[in-house]
This record gives structure tokens, C-alpha cells and sequence, in this order.
């Protein structure tokens, strides 16, 4: 099982598309790690979160892989991720914040 935590400003896009988004990312762990996702959904409370001193519009989608990743697969994957965020949630590019580590 995969755990990730997803972060997001309430009542915004990521918020708003939460069910898609969660369907989105099941499917995106099967695909990149052949696994189930455990999915934690944190949302920010309206005005509790900023970015560049204005209310942030931000998400964070975060996740550990199940072995270390080479630079290059990282990449690949994240753009992938990022990709799919952005499809799922409506977010642009400069709201997404994508994480994916190695396992400690």
C-alpha cells in the first residue's frame, strides 16, 4: 500500500474535484507501482494557507515510492503526476506541488 497525503486550500479547485482527483491518483499508484494508494486528504481552512503573502491557491500531492527511483524514472513519474493533478483538479501548473520520495 502506497500512503499518500494530499493537501489542499479548502474550497478551491483540488477541494472541489476531490472524488475525480482520488480516483486519479488510485489508478496513477496501480500504474506506476503496481500497488493500491492509501489516500490522506488534509484540507487547509480558507485563509490558513498562503502563497507569496496572498491566500494560497496551492495543493501539495505527496507520496513515497516503494523502492528508490532513479533521477530519471523520479522525473518521468512526477511529470505524470503533476500532469495528472492538473487534469483532475483544474489546478495550474504553479498550484501543484508534487512529491514523490524514496523509501527511508
Amino acid at each position: 500500500m502506497i500512503q499518500c497525503t494530499c493537501i489542499v486550500q479548502q474550497d478551491q479547485a483540488a477541494d472541489r474535484n476531490r472524488h475525480t482527483m482520488h480516483n486519479a491518483l488510485q489508478q496513477f499508484v496501480n500504474d506506476a507501482f503496481k500497488s493500491r494508494a492509501q489516500i490522506t486528504w488534509i484540507p487547509v481552512t480558507a485563509g490558513d494557507g498562503f502563497t507569496a503573502a496572498k491566500p494560497s491557491t496551492a495543493s501539495i500531492v505527496s507520496m513515497t515510492a516503494p523502492t528508490p527511483l532513479s533521477p530519471s524514472r523520479r522525473k518521468s513519474l512526477l511529470r505524470r503526476l503533476a500532469a495528472l493533478w492538473r487534469t483532475s483538479s483544474g489546478c495550474g501548473i504553479n498550484e501543484i506541488v508534487a512529491v514523490i520520495t524514496d523509501p527511508t
